[in-house]
């Protein structure tokens, strides 16, 4: 698809070089500190697991913003709102899929 095509249709034009190798460093940052965190066990375990939490998100705003660039057109607004409406449905789809797993759980345990 041409530059002409991608800003006719709403889309963004490609990134730069410079904002694509930004973006692969932070990943990169974003991946190695948590792993060496895990590998030689310095916080606790359930300190762990919320670091762990947070580098995710981090690494989920950059992948969005140098990679798929959202937020970086001109009229971010529709891509915003599929975005928005996609973690909905994965939240009702998580949140079902835990309430269907706890209630099974709960009346296949014998009493």
């Amino acid at each position: 698809m041409s530059n002409a095509t991608d800003t006719q249709y709403g889309g963004s034009a490609h990134g730069t070089t410079k904002s694509y190798i930004i973006g692969f460093i932070l990943s990169i940052i974003l991946t190695v500190i948590p792993y060496y965190l895990v590998v030689n066990h310095i916080l606790a375990s359930e300190m762990s697991y919320i670091v762990i939490s947070v580098f995710a998100i981090l690494q989920l705003l950059v992948q969005l913003v140098f990679f798929l660039h959202l937020g970086g057109e001109s009229k971010p607004h529709w891509n915003l709102i599929a975005f928005v409406f996609t973690l909905f449905i994965i939240g009702i789809l998580v949140t079902g899929s835990l309430w269907i797993m706890y209630n099974l759980n709960y009346n296949m345990v014998e009493r």
